[in-house]
């Protein structure tokens, strides 16, 4: 078996912004895309966004996705697949079609050839107390559903799974090949588990982090990960329900945190850029981080989504 490479395959979810996720492809040349675009998007904005692509660039079978659903794990899955069958990346990042790098690929590289069996994520167990006063058990002990962003709760607690150590993260991630390969595995293995995840709440927060904390389901992975979230999120400690969108005022922050000599290990990502509030931001990071963008055809301009369309 060959030693894969040292470069990650990403994962994009989108649902909106053709510019935006266009230029976040660019910004992640040569590193392999594969890229998910919510079944919801009209069509107008889906082939703005993946008309004319690189070759480097794999745009996944669609997915109606939606908040707080299973699907969004689902894509995140399909991504998992396609990155294992046809890339040897050593890692694979789990993006949205919000998010930008902090770094060029040179130093992502670097960083992921000196931690080539880890992952990179922060994997809380549950009960975790800065999800509420239960800890986040809830979003598993009960059967949810979610419809128009309304949470709907069946309050009528459910067996847990035995052998599963509950835990939860971010859905924002660096899995090393062996994590990503073992997280497919369990989905393939474990229809039980797929079925109980479904009618989880935000099960893109609680399944993979659930899998990868398991000994029984992925032996070692304590040992082989990373507790560091590679993404910097603009979080300014007022509660929200999703991070705020960074604009040219979060410059500052944004170049502070990632420069500074007290950070241990930088982060390489940052999120949430739209081409409405932040292109100003881009400009700065662009040059700040040495990421120049190659000509590539332009995306079709089209009308803002429908109303109807809504973010994960």
């Amino acid at each position: 078996m060959a030693i894969p490479s040292t470069v990650p395959a990403c994962i994009v979810l989108a649902h909106e912004d053709p510019a935006h996720v266009r230029r976040l492809v660019e910004a992640l040349d040569p590193f392999p895309v594969f890229l998910h675009c919510d079944a919801r998007t009209p069509e107008p904005v889906f082939r703005a966004m993946t008309d004319g692509l690189p070759e480097r660039v794999v745009v996944l079978p669609r997915i109606r996705t939606g908040w707080a659903k299973w699907e969004n794990v689902e894509a995140e899955v399909s991504g998992y697949r396609a990155a294992l069958a046809t890339t040897d990346a050593s890692h694979v990042a789990v993006l949205t079609g919000s998010d930008y790098p902090l770094a060029d690929a040179a130093e992502i590289t670097g960083l992921l050839a000196a931690h080539r069996e880890q992952s990179f994520l922060a994997v809380h167990p549950l009960p975790f107390p800065a999800w509420g006063r239960d800890g986040g058990v809830a979003r598993l002990r009960y059967r949810h559903w979610a419809w128009r962003k309304t949470m709907l709760r069946l309050p009528v607690p459910r067996r847990m799974p035995r052998d599963v150590v509950l835990a939860g993260g971010s859905q924002l991630k660096v899995l090393a090949r062996h994590h990503a390969a073992a997280v497919v595995d369990v989905v393939d293995r474990r229809p039980d588990l797929v079925r109980f995840w479904r009618r989880s709440w935000i099960a893109d927060e609680t399944f993979v982090p659930s899998i990868l904390s398991s000994p029984a389901l992925t032996p070692g992975f304590a040992d082989e990960h990373v507790p560091h979230s590679l993404w910097w999120i603009g979080w300014d400690g007022t509660a929200m329900k999703s991070p705020p969108w960074l604009t040219i005022v979060d410059a500052g922050r944004l170049l502070e945190r990632r420069t500074g000599s007290d950070v241990d290990l930088p982060h390489v990502f940052a999120r949430k850029f739209s081409t409405e509030r932040s292109t100003d931001l881009l400009e700065v990071v662009d040059e700040a981080f040495g990421l120049r963008r190659r000509a590539s055809p332009a995306a079709p301009v089209v009308s803002p989504p429908t109303p109807e369309v809504v973010a994960p």
